[in-house]
């Protein structure tokens, strides 16, 4: 087994984004880098991305796994997918964890459209905006995701847009083990600890 190269970010961003593009498959980058864009640096050593395709696109991103130099981890990587929505694969070059996340509801795509596309590596990356990244890890509620959470208010407190995590927020509370969602909200808002 050879040696790994370190890892740039940038140009995995940038080979991923392009050839999600060159495919029409609309995404946006959530967790760690999404983090780095809009709350306090923190290292992270993997790629979320969240597709706004369902499991049976797979087809299409084992061959942009292929064409990216990316490596599915899962031996089966539809009965993978079926039972979890994710595909894991690793960059080839680095070992660079890279998470593709089917989507296929409404508050997923329309947090796709509103995505924020930044120029990484000389490619055109869409990031969550800082109302979803903050929807996305409350809903995750880990220690990690909170303290994410508390630095993306920290750092863009007067740009937060409230009514839509608001609106939001009630629709994701409906989803069982996440009736708290609104009052986490609601705290943030207040300047509490979610």
């Amino acid at each position: 087994m050879g040696s790994r190269q370190s890892p740039d970010f940038a140009g995995i961003l940038a080979r991923i984004s392009s050839a999600l593009d060159e495919r029409k498959i609309p995404f946006m980058l959530i967790g760690g880098q999404a983090v780095l864009v809009h709350g306090e640096p923190r290292l992270t050593q993997d790629i979320d991305v969240t597709l706004g395709v369902p499991p049976i696109r797979l087809g299409e991103i084992l061959e942009l796994c292929e064409s990216t130099r990316l490596e599915p981890l899962p031996e089966q990587p539809r009965t993978f997918v079926q039972e979890t929505f994710v595909l894991p694969a690793d960059d080839r070059a680095t070992g660079v964890r890279v998470d593709f996340i089917f989507s296929t509801t409404p508050y997923e795509a329309q947090a796709i459209g509103r995505a924020e596309r930044l120029s990484v590596g000389g490619a055109s990356v869409p990031f969550a905006t800082p109302e979803d990244l903050i929807l996305h890890k409350l809903f995750a509620g880990r220690a990690r995701d909170l303290e994410d959470v508390r630095g993306v208010v920290r750092r863009k407190r007067p740009e937060i847009e409230w009514d839509y995590l608001a609106r939001w927020g009630h629709e994701l509370a409906a989803t069982p083990g996440r009736e708290g969602l609104v009052e986490q909200l609601e705290r943030l808002r207040r300047g509490l600890d979610p």
